[in-house]
């Protein structure tokens, strides 16, 4: 099969990673990928690619300064990747990313090719804003399929649109045992996050409950792994807890697998996810795990009290307990940790690209 991907950039993210994983995985089976980005090519992408993988760097992700360059910045995005889309030739398109989505829905109409979406954020949560929300509900009639990774952020579409809605979930793929020293050593025993420093993420809360974790915190270290614009904010905010030496932002790890096999208990603390790579790739590196029960995604992956701790979103008071908990009852820990490496049964690579080819070939043309 001849398959398009389409993606903002590859860098640092969950959509990007699997969107990664996915063009990997298809080339590596003999399917052609082409890979469409928006970024200017300057970056290496930080996930790495298989040499078949026909990576395009587009240089069309100008930032618009007003109204009137915004317009003119998406005109020229939609001739750039309708020009892309047929000069590849693809059986089908697969476009990740609300905005990515609708660009590229809007930019195959009328040239014959199949086009699937995918959603990577609960919709319900993350607004686009009142233009780009009413050309996604437009566009999205026009998408031969759309996948989201949970229910709930299935029901946020009408009517007309789940008809044609999927769930699929991220694929998890067994971690390799990581070999030598890590770029940064961590100091045991250690709580780890792991995501963009920004708001979504929540890592002010997660500080905060970790300030509040009391006694049992004594000897413990937090690591918080990522880059963004709340970096500042978070390097400020530990100062203040009168924590500097214990609490680190060491910024982005290339080799996530070895921090996870070092480290001693995982937090998700999000506000708000699609279906956090982070929390599954913690899982199944046998890692103990908290999560804040938010939209979406980490009700469906932790099996409270089975294999990791669910808490009500956003109460840095209960996360405060859990994490109290776990950090001092060293048993519980192997328990929960024991069960948590079945999220790659439950999500495993081989199982949800099947699902993803399932419904590829029904896109395309029986022709093909």
């Amino acid at each position: 099969m001849r398959l398009t991907l389409i993606i903002s950039s590859l860098q640092a993210g969950g959509a990007e990673r699997q969107m990664s994983i996915m063009a990997n995985y298809w080339a590596a089976g003999e399917w052609e990928i082409t890979l469409l980005t928006f970024d200017d090519g300057r970056s290496k992408p930080f996930y790495s690619l298989d040499q078949k993988v026909k990576h395009i760097p587009m240089n069309i992700a100008a930032v618009s300064s007003n109204l009137f360059a915004a317009v003119m910045n998406n005109l020229r995005r939609l001739r750039a990747l309708r020009r892309a889309i047929q000069d590849s030739r693809p059986d089908a398109v697969l476009s990740f990313m609300d905005k990515v989505n609708v660009l590229s829905l809007l930019s195959a109409i009328g040239t014959g090719r199949r086009v699937i979406v995918g959603e990577r954020i609960d919709p319900v949560v993350y607004v686009l804003g009142f233009v780009w929300e009413k050309l996604r509900k437009f566009s999205y009639l026009t998408a031969d399929a759309i996948v989201v990774q949970t229910e709930s952020a299935k029901r946020y579409f009408s009517s007309r649109i789940q008809h044609k809605t999927f769930v699929i979930p991220n694929g998890v793929i067994p971690p390799l045992k990581s070999q030598g020293k890590a770029w940064v050593e961590i100091s045991r025993p250690a709580v780890v996050a792991v995501g963009r420093l920004d708001k979504q993420k929540g890592f002010d809360l997660l500080l905060e409950a970790f300030g509040k974790a009391g006694q049992s915190r004594r000897g413990w270290h937090l690591y918080v792994f990522g880059e963004g614009s709340e970096r500042v904010n978070l390097e400020k905010q530990k100062k203040t807890l009168g924590l500097n030496e214990i609490i680190h932002l060491p910024g982005v790890a290339k080799n996530i697998s070895h921090v996870y096999q070092n480290a001693d208990l995982f937090v998700l603390s999000s506000r708000f996810e699609g279906f956090p790579n982070v929390l599954c790739e913690a899982m199944a590196c046998g890692l103990s795990v908290i999560g804040f029960d938010c939209p979406s995604g980490p009700r469906d992956i932790i099996r409270d009290g089975v294999d990791g701790v669910l808490i009500p979103n956003g109460d840095v008071t209960a996360l405060a307990k859990a994490m109290d908990r776990l950090m001092s009852n060293t048993a519980e820990r192997k328990r929960l940790a024991s069960r948590a490496t079945e999220v790659i049964e439950r999500f495993g690579l081989e199982k949800i690209m099947g699902r993803w080819e399932e419904l590829l070939r029904g896109a395309v043309p029986s022709t093909h």
